[in-house]
């Protein structure tokens, strides 16, 4: 514990950088649009940011702003992704180089 605040609370996962330059930040704390399942397994995270446009519509169809006539899918936050969907989105993209996954 940390104050009144679990660590985990606290702990920030690095921005995800993949082999074309596109970079979004994918969470996965106390405080973020994520779930584990009863074993602890993640299964959906929060994405925020992208670098771009998403390259899935299944992506994008999670944006918080998704509802806009126009939306700018750069500047917005994706709760509750499953993770099958991000990994999708970094393969296209060439996946990982440079961070990781939440774990």
């Amino acid at each position: 514990m940390f104050g009144s605040y679990n660590v985990n609370v606290l702990a920030r996962n690095p921005i995800i950088r993949c082999a074309d330059g596109f970079e979004v930040s994918v969470q996965a704390h106390d405080g973020a649009y994520s779930q584990r399942n009863t074993k602890g397994k993640l299964i959906t995270v929060e994405c925020g940011f992208p670098t771009w446009t998403p390259g899935t519509s299944e992506f994008r169809k999670y944006a918080e702003n998704s509802y806009d006539p126009k939306p700018d899918y750069t500047e917005t936050v994706y709760p509750y992704m499953p993770i099958e969907v991000v990994e999708a989105e970094l393969a296209i993209h060439g996946g990982i180089v440079d961070g990781c996954l939440p774990s």
